[in-house]
């Protein structure tokens, strides 16, 4: 589970020139004694730098990007650690690929050390290198490749060895590609998972998104995305649809959360002079963000310049072609569209996100939970809190990642298979749903029947970055007219009476 707050601005990022942000060296770090190296692995790099930042890897320690879980207000705690997705469902059995993104070194499986006692094992450059040269390797469990190495296997392209010592003496703030390393590519490939978040955003265009762009305010992530003591705010896992006052959780910063309105204020549209036409139109807009997130126009769709995926279908995986190999199929957009090794896919550009009424409250379901297809024979992976009733609730967009996956219809539970590894059990390397559910149930505790079905899936993720220019924002007629299939009359005269609004100007 990756990364995303429902965030667009924060109120702090205006005090600043996006120079700030810029991937520079807070300090001529070539200076210093303790980074001339030869530094062997990345650990050595975080010992070294440790001798300065002492308190850096225990602050790390405490955040979700180091302990990969999350506290809800519910109490629950939910992160990649323990929640179910229809990617690659879960990490118990496939750490040493999944932990590619993990900020920190040596994740191999569910014995490693998340304790103080291992603080040379959190990641320094992955965030902080600014020579574009320091990659994990896929396979590595979160360490860079220290020889030479083919990648992807098989493709005889070889991925060349970082030169740590010159990493290490060239950090600075992290920018987007730094943040973009993991949630560009999360759930396995560039724009795969998000939609709104891909490559694409390294240096967006101004169509793409008006904040990212250098054309624009040339935010990086942290504009947004707040700093504390390495605590980083904005979370996925707790997207918040008004401007309140965060509750304080274990590796978050306090205080309040990055929302348009830490920007924009309540009442972002402005009129034009005294023009009472105008002012009656801007009432009427500023009356809709009471209950449509700002999100909702102003990011018409996603997946503008590279496409995402909106469909796995785990259940047709195993195929193999006539010489009895695993095989791979592109489509028209240059994608995957069938893999032997994950079943077919669907890639889509230009995607409408869905709409759903929200008020921040998300029940995901996690590892060894019992789970049951709705009315329609769908599992919802989160599930939605909000109606039309709710006046908490925000028309919020959402892509909703739909697919197939294994699930043990006896227990009623999500099946982790075992996916990644060299063992017999491994998904990957026998090809057998059976040896790959019971190996995967195993390693997370839960019981299984042995039986194995596949079932549809939903997994709604929120819509927050790609801001494209206030003209290429939802009109008026884009909701009201005959043709949308949309609850509109539920929208009460309560919920988008301007009148009141108009007095005020007046």
């Amino acid at each position: 589970m990756f990364n995303l707050q429902t965030t667009l601005l924060a109120g702090v990022a205006l005090l600043f020139s996006s120079a700030v942000f810029a991937s520079t060296p807070t300090a001529d770090h070539s200076k210093f004694e303790e980074l001339q190296g030869d530094f062997a692995t990345g650990p050595d790099v975080t010992a070294a730098c440790l001798g300065c930042h002492t308190e850096a890897a225990s602050q790390m320690q405490k955040t979700m990007h180091w302990q990969w879980k999350d506290g809800m207000p519910s109490g629950e705690v939910v992160g990649k650690m323990n929640v179910v997705n229809n990617f690659c469902v879960a990490v118990n059995s496939n750490e040493p690929r999944c932990t590619s993104c993990h900020v920190g070194y040596g994740y191999k499986d569910q014995k490693f050390d998340f304790s103080a006692n291992n603080e040379t094992a959190v990641d320094c450059l992955v965030c902080h290198d600014t020579t574009k040269e320091y990659k994990k390797f896929p396979v590595g469990a979160g360490h860079p490749n220290y020889k030479p190495a083919e990648w992807p296997k098989g493709s005889g392209k070889i991925r060349p060895v970082a030169n740590l010592s010159k990493v290490a003496q060239n950090v600075g703030l992290p920018d987007r590609d730094n943040c973009g390393s993991c949630h560009f590519f999360g759930g396995g490939g560039d724009g795969v998972k998000s939609g709104d978040r891909d490559s694409s955003l390294s240096k967006p265009s101004l169509a793409l998104d008006v904040h990212m762009s250098p054309d624009g305010q040339d935010f990086a992530c942290q504009a947004c995305h707040t700093a504390d003591g390495h605590a980083i705010a904005g979370s996925r896992n707790q997207p918040m649809v008004h401007d309140t006052v965060g509750i304080d959780f274990p590796g978050h910063t306090d205080g309040n959360r990055a929302s348009c309105e830490s920007c924009h204020d309540q009442q972002p549209h402005k009129s034009d002079g005294d023009n009472k036409s105008d002012i009656k139109k801007v009432a009427r807009l500023n009356g809709h963000t009471r209950r449509v997130a700002c999100q909702t126009c102003h990011i018409p769709q996603i997946a503008r310049e590279k496409p995402t995926k909106t469909w796995w279908d785990w259940s047709t995986a195993g195929k193999k072609n006539d010489a009895g190999k695993p095989y791979v199929v592109k489509g028209d957009l240059g994608k995957a569209v069938y893999n032997s090794k994950k079943g077919d896919f669907v890639w889509e550009t230009n995607v409408t996100p869905t709409y759903i009424w929200f008020n921040g409250e998300m029940d995901h379901s996690t590892i060894g939970e019992a789970v049951a297809p709705g009315e329609d024979g769908v599992i919802e992976l989160i599930k939605l809190g909000g109606s039309v009733n709710d006046p908490n609730a925000k028309l919020t967009p959402f892509k909703v990642m739909r697919g197939k996956q294994p699930w043990d219809p006896v227990n009623k539970k999500m099946i982790v298979p075992h996916l990644f590894g060299k063992d017999k059990a491994a998904y990957w390397k026998s090809y057998d749903w059976q040896k790959a559910s019971a190996a995967g149930q195993k390693a997370s505790g839960v019981d299984f029947s042995g039986t194995v079905e596949f079932i549809e899936t939903s997994y709604p993720i929120p819509v927050n970055h790609m801001v494209g220019p206030a003209d290429t924002s939802l009109k008026c007629e884009s909701c009201h007219n005959e043709d949308v299939d949309e609850p509109w009359d539920q929208l009460s005269k309560q919920v988008f009476d301007a009148e009141d609004l108009l007095e005020e100007e007046n």
